[in-house]
């Protein structure tokens, strides 16, 4: 392009220091010095375009091969991701393929069934452990029922006599108070075993199903979730019945704890009794017996 330059400038530079008027070859062309310097500016003009041009396709060159490397690094990262899924996706739909075959069905907290009537009174006994509900009732209606009044002669024996009567009146009282709760806590988790067998089925399903909207990350932390929600609900239920045998344990305790202290007391009034009715009975025969003989 330089040689094409230095070239056009040369002949430019001749046919300038030819006369006007003798500028004639023998080929009849006539030179014009003018139109020459024109023409060497538009190939100047051109040869910047080119260049430009030039300059140009080196930037677009470039930018395709900064293309191609985004490219390049976006596939890279799209085949790890691709890899991570399908690993994912193995890893969840594994689980299935190990214990599908060895799952069995679940016992449920089966209802208990009425197998005879014979008073007509276990009815509502059966009712209240089966659904929790009026409980109170259905077990006054199977137990001996309590009396309202205080037994005779309450008001008239020693205050140890009135106390240990009113522990064991408190301990029939607070047994019936237990055995009541008992009987609605049972019947309401038995109550409820049909609706939580059903969550846990539904929960099975969507653990053991071929859905791919059911083997995506989040769609696995809200199964987790909820089988932690429900082994939560089991332990309550768990907590309130060992409460409840905790209570029962309690009243037991009690109760054997009234018999020791009233052995005890009695033991320990003994003496003053026999010393206050038996000796002087006693006494009497034998003064009797004397005389006699």
């Amino acid at each position: 392009m330089k040689k094409l330059t230095l070239t056009v400038l040369a002949v430019g530079f001749a046919a300038a220091l030819q006369p006007l008027a003798s500028a004639q070859f023998g080929s009849g062309i006539v030179f014009d010095p003018t139109q020459s310097g024109h023409a060497v500016v538009q190939i100047e003009h051109e040869e910047q375009s080119i260049s430009n041009q030039i300059h140009q396709i080196e930037q677009g060159q470039q930018i395709f091969t900064n293309t191609v490397k985004i490219a390049t690094t976006a596939l890279q990262a799209y085949n790890v991701a691709k890899q991570q899924y399908e690993l994912t996706h193995q890893m969840i739909l594994a689980p299935r393929m190990l214990y599908a075959r060895f799952l069995s069905p679940t016992s449920d907290l089966l209802l208990l069934q009425q197998i005879s009537n014979t008073y007509g009174n276990s009815m509502g006994w059966l009712n209240s452990a089966n659904t929790g509900k009026g409980a109170a009732s259905a077990y006054q209606q199977v137990s001996v029922p309590n009396t309202s009044h205080m037994i005779p002669g309450y008001g008239t024996a020693s205050m140890a006599g009135q106390l240990q009567i009113a522990a064991q009146g408190a301990t029939v009282d607070i047994s019936d108070s237990v055995m009541t709760n008992n009987l609605q806590v049972l019947g309401t988790i038995r109550a409820n075993q049909t609706t939580r067998q059903t969550d846990i089925a539904s929960l099975e399903a969507a653990t053991q199903t071929q859905d791919p909207s059911q083997q995506t990350i989040m769609a696995e932390l809200q199964r987790i979730n909820q089988a932690l929600l429900l082994q939560l609900r089991t332990l309550q239920d768990a907590n309130q019945i060992n409460a409840n045998l905790a209570l029962q344990q309690i009243v037991a305790q009690k109760q054997q704890q009234d018999a020791m202290k009233s052995a005890f007391r009695d033991s320990a009034g003994y003496e003053s009794y026999y010393n206050a009715n038996v000796t002087t009975t006693s006494g009497g025969a034998a003064n009797l017996l004397t005389q006699a003989y």
